[in-house]
């Protein structure tokens, strides 16, 4: 029986001699003629083999690949676009808003003119020089005596080099030259300070007390009444709705004896609801046996300086050695006090025991970080440095103790100022007193978490020290003390340290600088703009090691700054209105309700008088944080602002990097476009606390 073909096995092999002919086809030409004539050394041409099916297929999946890529492209185009757009009519919203709610700032209205009118120069002369690179000039630049044909645009161009050169780059010149000997001994003198500290930090010197109150021994040896003088504690407070119950209760709660110590709330609040608040809370430690009183003033005058005064004034303070003072958001730990007395017992030349200060908010923003990096430095280097080696440094106006005989013997507190605390501690070192400051106690507070709040505090901390040595120039003088000491506090305490800083701070990094790319005759070297200032970064960082990451920025926003510290330094020392303008620094409270928590803890019995009371105590605070709560959200909406100086100056250095880019300066150049940057951010109020 015959086996049926196989079909499929024909076909298969029917293709497979195709496909081979096909392989091995002979070329066209003259080797076909070949072929055709019998020769034996036959050419033939290997092709590859493939498929015109696959081919096709494969032609029409990249074909639809290719479609699905380019609406790919498309696409994201598009959503890029319409977020550009979304980002720019948002920007355009936010700033709308923030000029309405920038109310015109009066006082500084003669610098934003000068701002302004320096803005629209430097762009004529922007203007001026891109027409100028656009004709080739900067390679052959002409010139008045050449006899080519310059035309009317190239003759003004010539004529305006030769002035530059001849009339406005010499004075320039020499202004430059004088900033950088202002910067160099400001460099110095930060760099002995530094030094100082570190021989501190070598040696351990560290201010030594008489008497420990750990020690039972030192106890023993003296009677109660020597061992815990009395004390008085004052806490002068206005409007601080958010953080006087922390205060009080961190007060209320130092481990000295009760009949040793009064405290006074100094209330000028005129929100008739936080006097309220605040009277409650002082009912509520009084009821508790805390030797606590209330005190509100009906005529506020010399803001803080008047509401000290009048609490100064009481008969009862005749009985009391020492004074504390704490600003409201300020919280000392229990032993404050017997960690501060100790050290005037043995010095009756002693006025004065500063402590540090501590923030519970450093991390809370960049605006924070940055302030941190500032008050560490003055804390760790600059006050305990000249508290070591010369016994005198400026009161930071609360989180210290005062001798009250040294208080009265100098004058006690004075209005006429807005730095009380500069004013008195200047006059008592007049008068032959000695301050002490220790590093090693600290006292919690808050820094200012806006732009907002925090230059309304520098324009307050620097216009008031150009106020109080145009009003103690001619008492330093004429003073006992020695020449050394009044050399230091002319030179260095005022004038280096709260004139000279902001002068050449704003006036090289923010007016010469962008003016030497217009007129290059005048050099700024790069060793001035980028290493010197770099190096003094990292010597302010160095008491917070933590913040090295924040070394750019910070010096950034120190430059940046220089115009609200200018500005505030010309106010106070030539009285224009602002000088004069005190301004509560707002505090949020962020650690209000922790701290009553951590406060409630501590507490021990002998504070409370019964369990029912202490109950009572409880619910009445709690009552009243829920009102304060329900009060601030009630109160009036908040938002950011624009401002105008900063805004101004930022495209000022902006031009000025455009000028700096055509001439290939580098150095220059990215200084220029990150200072400008940096103005633009604060200008915007992009830095620190944002409220919608």
């Amino acid at each position: 029986m015959s086996r049926a073909p196989n079909r499929e096995f024909q076909e298969w092999w029917n293709k497979q001699r195709e496909r081979s002919i096909d392989l091995f086809s002979p070329t066209d030409g003259p080797s076909t003629t070949a072929a055709a004539a019998g020769d034996p050394l036959l050419p033939l041409e290997i092709r590859t083999p493939r498929s015109d099916q696959a081919v096709e297929k494969s032609r029409a999946r990249s074909a639809r690949q290719l479609s699905w890529v380019c609406l790919l492209r498309f696409q994201q185009i598009a959503s890029l676009v319409a977020s550009a757009a979304a980002s720019f009519v948002s920007l355009l919203r936010t700033a709308n808003r923030r000029i309405a709610a920038s109310p015109a700032d009066s006082s500084s209205s003669r610098l934003y003119r000068i701002i302004r009118f320096f803005l629209i120069l430097v762009l004529v002369l922007l203007g001026f020089e891109l027409l100028a690179y656009s004709r080739g000039w900067h390679f052959s630049p002409p010139s008045v005596g050449s006899k080519e044909v310059l035309g009317f645009v190239g003759l003004v161009y010539a004529n305006w080099l030769e002035i530059r050169a001849t009339y406005l780059a010499p004075p320039l010149q020499t202004l430059t030259n004088v900033c950088i000997v202002l910067f160099l001994i400001q460099s110095v003198d930060r760099v002995v300070l530094v030094l100082g500290c570190i021989w501190i930090k070598i040696k351990g010197i560290k201010p030594v007390a008489s008497v420990d109150y750990e020690k039972k021994e030192d106890l023993e040896s003296e009677s109660g009444d020597e061992v815990y003088p009395m004390v008085l504690v004052q806490i002068p407070m206005c409007n601080e709705r958010e953080v006087y119950q922390q205060s009080i209760a961190a007060v209320c709660i130092q481990d000295w004896p009760r009949e040793r110590m009064l405290v006074q709330i100094l209330d000028d609040s005129d929100d008739l609801d936080v006097q309220l608040l605040i009277k409650s809370e002082v009912q509520k430690w009084q009821q508790r046996g805390v030797r606590i009183i209330y005190r509100h003033r009906l005529i506020r005058t010399g803001y803080k300086a008047g509401n000290l005064k009048s609490a100064m004034s009481c008969d009862y303070v005749k009985d009391y050695e020492f004074v504390a003072i704490f600003d409201a958001d300020f919280q000392p730990g229990p032993d404050f006090l017997k960690k501060t007395v100790p050290y005037f017992k043995g010095n009756d030349d002693l006025a004065l025991v500063q402590t540090r200060w501590a923030f519970v908010n450093k991390d809370e923003n960049l605006l924070t970080r940055l302030q941190n990096i500032n008050l560490s430095f003055h804390f760790e280097v600059e006050q305990q440095v000249n508290g070591v080696f010369i016994n005198f440094f400026g009161f930071n106006g609360t989180a210290g103790v005062w001798r009250i005989k040294a208080l009265e013997d100098c004058g006690g507190w004075l209005e006429r100022t807005t730095v009380e605390d500069m004013d008195i501690a200047v006059r008592a070192h007049l008068c032959g007193w000695k301050f002490i400051y220790l590093n090693d106690v600290k006292c919690l507070c808050e820094l200012p978490e806006s732009y907002e709040a925090y230059k309304k505090q520098q324009h307050r901390w620097h216009s008031g020290p150009m106020q109080l040595f145009r009003l103690c120039f001619f008492d330093i003088l004429h003073s006992k003390v020695s020449l050394a000491k009044k050399a230091n506090l002319i030179f260095l305490f005022f004038l280096l340290r709260k004139l000279i800083l902001p002068f050449y701070s704003f006036t090289l990094f923010c007016i010469i600088l962008p003016l030497t790319m217009f007129l290059p005759e005048a050099q700024l070297p790069a060793w001035v703009v980028c290493y010197v200032p770099g190096v003094m970064s990292i010597l302010n960082i160095l008491p917070a090691p933590r913040s090295f990451p924040f070394i750019v920025p910070y010096l950034l926003f120190e430059n940046t700054m220089s115009v609200t510290k200018f500005n505030a330094m010309i106010s106070g020392l030539f009285k224009f209105g602002s000088s004069y303008e005190w301004i509560v620094t707002k505090k949020l409270g962020r650690s209000s309700e922790a701290d009553l928590l951590s406060f409630g803890e501590k507490e021990s019995d002998p504070l409370l008088e019964t369990s029912t009371l202490h109950r009572s105590s409880s619910e009445s605070g709690l009552a009243e944080l829920n009102k304060m709560e329900m009060t601030k959200k009630a109160g009036k909406l908040k938002r950011n602002r624009l401002y105008r100086k900063e805004l101004g100056l930022a495209f000022i250095l902006l031009t000025a990097a455009v000028r700096s880019l055509l001439s290939a300066q580098g150095i220059h150049f990215y200084f220029l476009l990150f200072q400008g940057i940096s103005f633009l951010v604060v200008g915007l109020d992009l830095i620190g606390e944002q409220v919608s």
